[in-house]
């Protein structure tokens, strides 16, 4: 197994490590259905070192069961898709997060 972290490990270590005792009680990271059916899931991105960092959007519509849209937009990562999607937009954050940020 390699050191590696994709996805859900991710958005934990990285949600943690932005934990200070003031930034989880007014911010964090929601995941939520929508019924389409599918996935939205929104980072809160202000006070950490994404705050003002750019993300190109990410956006495929193959058809209106297989989408996904990611975006950064008022100090948000806002992402849906469809209800398979939901891995993908994880290891979207974390594709973006990684580049512009180490997280331990």
């Amino acid at each position: 197994m390699t050191s590696e972290k994709h996805g859900l490990a991710f958005l934990q270590d990285w949600y943690r490590a932005q934990c200070n005792g003031e930034w989880e009680h007014v911010k964090g990271v929601t995941i939520e259905t929508l019924e389409t059916p599918g996935w939205m899931v929104t980072i809160d991105l202000e006070g950490t070192p994404l705050e003002s960092m750019y993300m190109e959007p990410l956006c495929v519509e193959r058809s209106p069961a297989d989408w996904i849209e990611c975006r950064v937009e008022t100090q948000q990562f806002r992402a849906t898709g469809d209800s398979t999607k939901l891995f993908a937009i994880l290891l979207a954050f974390e594709k973006w997060a990684s580049r512009v940020q180490k997280v331990e």
